[in-house]
């Protein structure tokens, strides 16, 4: 509309005889200042029809924090694409898990330490040997709850490494394209700011085995995904490693387990396991002197890390209920200023308390198993 205005008018100008100099040129920045406004005008619209505007803003602002801590920001500049990625990035501050965190895993440990970490701390030392580098991908692989993410997130803390936490639904956005520009963007952030460790939990969601049934953009996001780890493998001097967590290692694309050559099962614990880890986890709690973790540990069988966790997190809970024996009102705010003003009124976690948590504990796990044999039942 704007421009039919401006040449309509200069075409009655026309009528009349040659435009002069002027004329021309003032016809010519008009169209111009048209042209700029038809622009920024039909950007605005769109990106106020974008339902993912907000949360690309919000983003943006967290990676700009992050990277600002990191001491990134004033060394590399970075895409759009990049500051969205770099927005998971993981702050060494909020890193915090150690070996000391881990219990029951002492075999896995010195595996990852040797197989990962010790390239990634010495890789100045051995860039002469092919060898000895740091693998490109590592599988962590075992039933849930058995402390995969906890490995990774050891690892990368022990390393030094920059550690991006992927959250797959980044790379997904309702434009034609887009979900490629961001899976190129995981590896060329990770790039700029090696030593890094990109770690992909559930794996088999994003990269399971493909089929003829696959939408087009997740097969075309898939496939840039693929080629970008590829290019990695040909460059030995760039220390960027892509860690995946999965309890369904069959689901999981045979493409993608050939480019993780270091695989590691984590298993549920045993019985010596077991007694470590609720060692572990009771470290720093007032427990009975009656209770014996030996004992608990054999009662515990075929329990993962984060049951045995749970499990321990139950019986301290049920050590307040005589707070609210004493509390005949029930009110809840009394019972915790109780607790604030007295350390002597929190009991000790007594045997009877464990039991308990173990009654319920197992009372769960039939319903559970019951749920998934019907479930299996109906897929049959």
């Amino acid at each position: 509309m704007v421009f039919r205005l401006i040449l309509s008018n200069y075409s009655r100008k026309m009528e009349g005889g040659e435009l002069t100099r002027g004329e021309v040129l003032s016809l010519l920045v008009r169209l111009a200042f048209a042209t700029a406004a038809s622009y920024f005008t039909v950007k605005l619209l769109v990106s106020a029809m974008d339902p993912t505007s907000k949360q690309k803003k919000d983003a943006k602002r967290k990676a700009q924090e992050v990277l600002q801590r990191l001491g990134i920001k004033e060394r590399v500049s970075l895409s759009e694409y990049e500051m969205m990625i770099a927005s998971q990035l993981v702050e060494p501050s909020r890193m915090t898990t150690s070996w000391s965190d881990v219990a029951g895993l002492s075999s896995v440990i010195r595996e990852l330490r040797e197989t990962v970490i010790l390239p990634i701390q010495q890789r100045n030392r051995l860039q002469s040997s092919k060898l000895i580098q740091p693998p490109k991908g590592v599988l962590l692989h075992g039933p849930p709850g058995c402390g995969k993410t906890l490995l990774a997130r050891a690892v990368a803390k022990e390393a030094g490494a920059r550690f991006i936490n992927l959250d797959v639904s980044a790379l997904t956005d309702k434009w034609y394209g887009e979900s490629q520009k961001l899976s190129s963007a995981v590896f060329s952030l990770a790039c700029k700011i090696q030593p890094c460790i990109v770690f992909i939990d559930e794996i088999d969601s994003f990269l399971r085995v493909r089929a003829s049934g696959d939408h087009e953009a997740t097969a075309m996001m898939k496939a840039q995904f693929l080629q970008q780890w590829d290019g990695l493998a040909t460059d030995h001097s760039r220390c960027v490693i892509v860690m995946g967590a999965t309890n369904r290692p069959q689901d999981v694309d045979r493409a993608i387990l050939r480019r993780m050559p270091a695989a590691f099962h984590v298993p549920l614990p045993g019985l010596a396991q077991r007694e470590d880890i609720l060692r572990l986890v009771l470290r720093d709690e007032n427990i009975s002197p009656d209770i014996d973790l030996v004992a608990l540990a054999r009662q515990t069988e075929s329990f993962s890390g984060s049951d045995l966790m749970e499990l321990c997190r139950t019986a301290a809970v049920y050590r307040l209920r005589h707070l609210l024996d004493n509390e005949p009102s029930g009110e809840l705010s009394e019972m915790m200023n109780s607790i604030d003003k007295s350390e002597e009124s929190l009991q000790p976690i007594s045997l009877m308390d464990f039991k308990q948590a173990l009654a319920k504990m197992r009372e769960s796990r039939v319903y559970n198993r019951q749920v998934d044999a019907l479930l299996k039942m109906d897929l049959d």
